[in-house]
């Protein structure tokens, strides 16, 4: 069934790019809540698009769950957020490949709007391949906002295209009260629909 529903969900995702209209979108999340598309900024945010397709091409993803949600409404932090975010099953400080340079929203003009995929971090460039998606507008994770206390934001790295009410949905699961998904949501795979550009070399 799985299976069926990749399938389906993949011809869905590139049929525009047979049909010579608009280009096929990139990167499939079957979870068990849904299917979730995304399109990912290779042009504005390189390094980071690039390291995440890296995780996908290797099948870091397949097994790993959202594992975390916020929500502003219920949030006592002075800059409240609407998010939910994923890891692989080695978890959120997953150490398999190195961290990453920080890709600032300053400087790609991305921003943390409804539908915006981002890299979790601690410090500036420590994100390795956790991830989050953003449900409602959170303009305090762009560069200079409060959500981080250095002020450097998050890097904005692609969108939802399909599943925004998916990664709602999610968003509005049980927890334990300390923002843990109780249980997770397992995400069965993440496949790449489109090969990723030159920029992320072979």
């Amino acid at each position: 069934m799985r299976s069926l529903i990749l399938g389906l969900a993949a011809a869905i995702a590139v049929a525009p790019a047979a049909r010579g209209q608009e280009p096929g979108h990139d990167v499939l999340l079957d979870t068990e809540a849904g299917a979730i598309i995304l399109d990912l900024d290779y042009g504005r945010a390189p390094v980071t698009a690039c390291n995440f397709v890296r995780y996908v091409q290797q099948g870091d993803y397949a097994r790993g769950t959202f594992f975390r949600t916020v929500v502003a409404a219920t949030n006592a932090n002075p800059n409240p957020i609407d998010v939910i975010q994923a890891a692989t099953p080695r978890g959120s400080d997953d150490a398999l490949r190195p961290p990453i340079p920080l890709e600032r929203t300053s400087v790609t003009g991305l921003r943390h709007v409804a539908g915006a995929v981002s890299m979790a971090r601690d410090g500036p460039d420590t994100a390795t391949s956790s991830f989050f998606i953003v449900t409602q507008d959170a303009p305090s994770l762009d560069f200079g906002g409060g959500r981080n206390p250095d002020g450097q934001g998050f890097a904005v790295f692609g969108h939802v295209v399909v599943g925004l009410d998916v990664a709602r949905a999610i968003q509005m699961r049980p927890t334990d009260g300390q923002e843990q998904l109780t249980p997770p949501v397992l995400i069965s795979a993440a496949v790449m629909l489109t090969p990723p550009p030159a920029v992320c070399g072979a």
